[in-house]
């Protein structure tokens, strides 16, 4: 599952140029509940949205049901999960612009964290699925990330905990991204959910930095 990811910014987005450039900050990772652009279309019209990562924000989870993540969406299952069958059904597809993409790493057996992206050192586009919220202080967006099993995958396989499934995100190629945008139905959003080549892509590690101590002069005033 990706959980984590690097948005394109400022030069990157260039590589989207058929878009309009994002005109609301966000910031250089995204985790669950940030907001970062996705690239969708309404009536043949190219739109860059803020949207929050994972389909179901957590102010949208009703009190008392336990927290879930809604930041992947298993294209297995997408048309049945109530999180996504409505937006799957209804073509609500978009591109998530990104850097690369972040996936635990196991082989030293402790979780590492690894950055995923192209060979060519280039910024991706992956499929995502988006909905809008009415909230109190006007609309929202909100996405996630379509997955398909790794398994097989030469790179992929190699993350997540040992004995858990291998999933992959999906990158799509920019020749790709119109017709991605286009579907017209939901067979043929289907056939662009494939793996991307391991021998076009690079990983390597990128573990999360520490977190800085406070300086003792904050700690003691804390606790005054």
């Amino acid at each position: 599952m990706c959980a984590n990811y690097d948005p394109s910014k400022e030069i990157d987005f260039e590589a989207f140029s058929e878009f309009p450039r994002p005109t609301f900050d966000y910031p250089p990772e995204t985790w669950k509940d940030y907001a970062a652009p996705i690239l969708r279309m309404d009536s043949g019209e190219r739109l860059t949205d803020p949207a929050t990562f994972g389909i179901v924000p957590r102010k949208h989870i009703p009190k008392g049901v336990k927290l879930f993540d809604t930041m992947n969406a298993r294209a297995e299952s997408i048309g049945e999960k109530r999180s996504f069958s409505g937006a799957w059904k209804n073509l609500q597809l978009c591109l998530i612009p990104c850097r690369s993409f972040y996936e635990p790493n196991y082989e030293t057996g402790s979780p590492v964290r690894w950055r995923i992206g192209l060979g060519s050192g280039q910024p991706l586009a992956l499929a995502g699925l988006w909905r809008a919220w009415n909230d109190p202080d006007g609309p929202s967006m909100s996405f996630s990330m379509l997955t398909i099993n790794a398994e097989n995958h030469e790179l992929m396989r190699r993350f997540h905990k040992p004995g858990a499934e291998k999933r992959s995100v999906i990158i799509l190629r920019p020749e790709q991204y119109q017709d991605w945008l286009g579907c017209r139905t939901t067979d043929e959003a289907r056939s662009f959910l494939n793996l991307f080549p391991a021998n076009e892509m690079a990983a390597a590690p990128a573990p999360i930095p520490p977190r800085r101590p406070k300086p003792k002069s904050e700690v003691n005033e804390s606790l005054l």
